[in-house]
């Protein structure tokens, strides 16, 4: 991976293929565990690819390299995404993903970046990713660097209180290096946003908060690049790319279904979705 340009120069048919890869990959180590969260995992999975294959600046050959990007997983119980992308770029082996949630795995529940390499932010409780990756952010202005953060939440977490605590600061301080990806799936733990608690129209929120926003399809690979150009652009104050995704995406059964939100596929439905994504 070119640690100077970005990305991996992937055309959007190898970026297609990658998230089919990905995808087969969160079913089967989720259905190895017995555990886990394919929902929104399978919901966010084209994004990540996009922003690994085409932007994100790291070195295949060193994680811990200093100026690196940073990408935060807040919803970091999406870690099967995670994993899977950090499995293409040669971080995890193929062992790694099918010891996924087992005791002493490098790949736990929730992203851990003591824990794994090639992850940047230790995930738990929902909201603070974006507070983070506005640390991350103001410590590369002082360093004087180049490197981005690219922050990712689920829409269920824009709940959560932290999240506008960090995007109203995020514009005082003009952090144009730091970009927000919403996985807008409609689904959170237990249900429905919009039963749980509807968050309403996020792309004027995050606007009233003096951010550059564009909402996207967030399955379309075209899209999401177009997008990812977008906010690569931005200079001088943040921005937010707010992607429209299905939960489950790809997964018949999966998809839209809040039962998935954090349920493995059992022996006959991982055949299914394995045929389905063949």
């Amino acid at each position: 991976m070119n640690s100077d340009s970005g990305g991996m120069g992937l055309a959007i048919a190898e970026l297609e293929e990658m998230s089919r890869r990905c995808r087969i990959n969160i079913v089967k180590m989720t259905h190895e565990a017995g555990a886990g969260h394919p929902g929104g995992s399978l919901s966010a999975i084209d994004l990540i690819v996009a922003l690994y294959g085409t932007k994100l600046r790291i070195d295949s050959d060193n994680a811990d390299w200093e100026d690196r990007d940073r990408f935060i997983m807040s919803k970091g119980h999406a870690s099967p995404a995670v994993y899977s992308i950090l499995n293409e770029i040669g971080y995890l082996s193929e062992d790694d993903l099918m010891s996924f949630r087992s005791l002493g795995s490098v790949c736990q529940g929730h992203v851990d970046m003591k824990w794994t390499r090639g992850v940047d932010f230790s995930a738990g409780s929902l909201g603070m990713g974006l507070s983070f990756g506005l640390g991350c952010s103001l410590a590369a202005k002082m360093d004087d660097s180049k490197r981005t953060t690219w922050v990712m939440v689920g829409d269920g977490e824009l709940q959560e209180g932290e999240v506008w605590e960090a995007a109203m600061a995020a514009n005082f301080h003009s952090v144009g290096n730091l970009k927000l990806i919403v996985d807008r799936n409609g689904i959170q733990n237990d249900d429905f946003v919009n039963v749980q608690m509807e968050v309403g129209d996020v792309a004027s929120k995050f606007s009233s908060f003096g951010w550059e926003v564009m909402e996207i399809d967030g399955h379309s690979m075209k899209e999401i690049l177009v997008a990812l150009d977008w906010a690569t652009s931005v200079k001088n104050v943040p921005c937010v790319i707010v992607a429209k995704t299905v939960k489950g995406k790809g997964v018949s059964f999966m998809e839209g279904n809040p039962a998935f939100h954090g349920k493995a596929p059992d022996d006959d439905e991982l055949r299914i979705a394995l045929e389905e994504l063949s």
